[in-house]
């Protein structure tokens, strides 16, 4: 049943205790029969090789388990900048999330980006401030921190009783119960006795700071309160529910995850305030013959209508697709319709993922999260469905890769190899693209990060047992145009004695930074068939990832085909495909091309008497600082900086604050590459 499922994704910055609190989750629901530790390398949701030996999450991993009656699908997401596309298409799917923040640390500028990409999805979340018996533990400080960050109304449903190495247990201010946990059966027991005396003020201050806070967005609240009658535990879970789902209010919950400390009625939380996936608004799609956006109810009896939000290459199963259903349900065997492509597929298999393992499932209905195996085709962002109702949901938008690296085989007779290789991994990662260097013939590989190249190049090492040599970081540049420029193309050519001739006329134009590229179809040529149109379309954007004088992709060209002659005797679609990249490559060079640099975003935690020397190092490197705030035990800087002139920061950062700096970088903007 639809309203006895939940679909959550685990979300933070890195290190805050993701994976520790989902290891937790799958133990005390009984999926796992022991506790994963992410420091042993022994997580379960952290199955690839390199995640276990370096402690972090790499692949968002999928797992369903159940709690009183509900399934509960997740997603556990990884908190390091390099990897926002799998926190990206993961709450693309999702109904809720669980925002995880670091007791000490409080909003990290990962939970920023991560709290941002759930606003952009509608993504109801609420809060659990984790690692409550760390020194420097304040939850109160974080509770300030995440209200003066995200300028939303909180409502604290536990206060921490103690904290640091003294932490024992949480007030629970809807019961009014302490709480404590059995750590003879590693937490499993929860104890709950009355509000020891000393503590009763502090509860009864923070209850009725939770019930103010909940009077101002729940009128049933307001009128119990105003009558001075006392106010039932179940009205309030109810109002909060509703809260919730409107994003009027983020409620926290406090723990200590390691020491399996809380974790129990945070999963009684995501059943109570979180949404099922019929509580939430319908996908929106367009549908492609109608031209016209349609909401998609959640309805397990309508057409079927689903989205792929990742691709994992299995060497076995081949591509294993992960599809959220919102509408509709598909059975193995059953043909699937690839609407964006205009392919039919087979659904071979579907199966029910628990990390890296799997269970088959008789059918995949709305709501609900699973894997299909037979579709060779599909790409993450592709929308499945039936060929009778033609609706393509909203594709996902993902950065561009900032930092590219040369890579060959150690022998000729391996090129092929790491070419199919690096095809698998591009499939998986949006944001991992691949190209062949015209002049050297090298193949470059291009990704969000130092980090993120370095994973994937150790997987084409160690995964695939491939020999390579690996280049040296090179910043990837775009490039765009600063003109509008109109020219009118032809082409001619014979090829096995038929002549193919086409002639058209572009208009190419700069748009704004961040605008992406666009394409307009302006031509009327009812003569034309619909091929030919396509044919130009295909023609223009296949030019934009080649480049223009530097063969870097180009961004932010809008181009417009604004006349077409066309002849049924010359007229081919390969002329008009081949006509239309030569248009818009003579176009472009003449509508003063530029180069765009790639801009990064700095985020830097430093203690206070190295601040000075932080933030002279920002600006020896091209960068300027935006702001700086004090915090508890670091002070935090942001700043803007050329990727170029950021190789390399982490060891200079090092020397200057005798290693105790810390810092974070993310792609924030291209401009105009200065002569610096």
């Amino acid at each position: 049943m639809l309203k006895n499922m939940r679909n959550i994704g685990i979300m933070a910055h890195i290190d805050a205790g993701k994976t520790t609190t989902t290891e937790r989750i799958l133990y005390y629901t009984g999926k796992s029969h022991r506790i994963g530790e992410v420091d042993d390398g022994e997580a379960i949701m952290d199955w690839m090789e390199q995640e276990q030996e370096r402690g972090i999450t790499i692949q968002s991993a999928a797992t369903t388990t159940y709690w009183k009656e509900h399934q509960i699908n997740i997603i556990d997401t990884p908190g390091h900048v390099d990897f926002t596309a799998e926190v990206e298409r993961s709450l693309r799917v999702l109904d809720g999330a669980v925002a995880i923040f670091d007791a000490v640390r409080g909003v990290e500028p990962q939970t920023e980006t991560v709290w941002h990409q759930a606003e952009r999805y509608h993504v109801p979340v609420i809060g659990y401030v984790n690692k409550m018996d760390r020194v420097g533990a304040d939850f109160f400080q974080v509770l300030e921190d995440v209200h003066a960050k995200f300028g939303i109304n909180l409502a604290a449903l536990q206060l921490p009783i103690g904290k640091e190495s003294g932490f024992e247990g949480v007030i629970d201010l809807i019961a009014m119960e302490e709480v404590r946990w059995d750590a003879a059966d590693d937490g499993e027991t929860m104890i709950r006795t009355p509000i020891a005396a000393e503590r009763q003020a502090l509860a009864a201050e923070w209850r009725e700071k939770l019930i103010d806070t909940l009077s101002t967005v729940s009128e049933p609240i307001t009128d119990q309160y105003l009558a001075g009658n006392e106010i039932e535990s179940a009205l309030i879970k109810k109002e909060l529910r509703g809260a919730v789902l409107t994003h009027a209010i983020l409620p926290i919950f406090a723990g200590a995850s390691r020491r399996n400390m809380g974790v129990q009625p945070l999963i009684d939380a995501v059943v109570d305030y979180l949404p099922a996936p019929d509580e939430v608004a319908p996908a929106l799609g367009h549908h492609l013959k109608k031209e016209e956006d349609v909401q998609v109810p959640c309805d397990p009896k309508g057409t079927p209508l689903g989205l792929v939000f990742k691709i994992q290459n299995d060497r076995e199963a081949g591509s294993l697709c992960y599809v959220r259903i919102y509408s509709g349900s598909i059975k193995p065997g059953a043909v699937v319709f690839n609407v964006g492509k205009k392919k039919r597929e087979r659904a071979n298999r579907i199966l029910r993922m628990h990390s890296n393992k799997s269970e088959p499932l008789d059918e995949l209905s709305a709501g609900d999260i699973g894997v299909i195996i037979g579709m060779k085709e599909a790409q993450t962002g592709d929308t499945i469905g039936s060929e009778g109702w033609p609706v393509i949901l909203e594709k996902m938008q993902f950065p561009e890769p900032v930092i590219s690296v040369s890579i060959e085989p150690r022998t000729m007779s391996d090129q092929d190899k790491l070419k199919d290789i690096l095809a698998l991994l591009s499939k998986e990662d949006p944001t991992f693209t691949t190209r062949e260097n015209e002049e050297t013939g090298q193949l470059v590989i291009s990704g969000m990060g130092e980090l993120h190249l370095d994973v994937l190049v150790t997987r084409i090492l160690k995964e695939y047992n491939l020999g390579a040599k690996v280049g040296n970081p090179q910043v990837t540049y775009r490039e765009s145009v600063s003109k509008t420029v109109e020219r009118t193309e032809s082409f001619s050519r014979v090829i096995a004695g038929k002549e193919n001739a086409a002639q058209l006329t572009l208009k190419v134009e700069s748009l704004p930074r961040g605008s992406g590229n666009r394409y307009t179809c302006a031509a009327k040529n009812k003569d034309a068939p619909e091929a030919i149109f396509d044919a130009v379309e295909r023609g223009v954007t296949g030019a934009f990832a080649s480049g223009i004088v530097l063969g870097y992709p180009c961004i932010d060209i809008g181009v417009t085909l604004t006349d077409l002659k066309y002849s049924e005797l010359t007229g081919t679609d390969f002329a008009f495909e081949a006509c239309a990249s030569l248009g818009f490559d003579e176009a472009c060079r003449s509508a003063e091309p530029i180069l765009l640099e790639p801009i990064m975003a700095v985020d830097l935690f430093a203690p206070s008497e190295f601040v000075g020397d932080v933030m002279s190092l920002v600006t020896q490197r091209g960068g300027q600082v935006q702001s700086m705030e004090s915090r508890t035990g670091a002070d935090q800087v942001k700043a803007t900086a050329p990727m170029a002139k950021m190789f390399g920061f982490m060891t200079a950062l090092r020397s200057v604050s005798q290693g105790r700096a810390t810092f974070t970088m993310v792609f924030s903007h291209f401009e105009k590459k200065s002569e610096r």
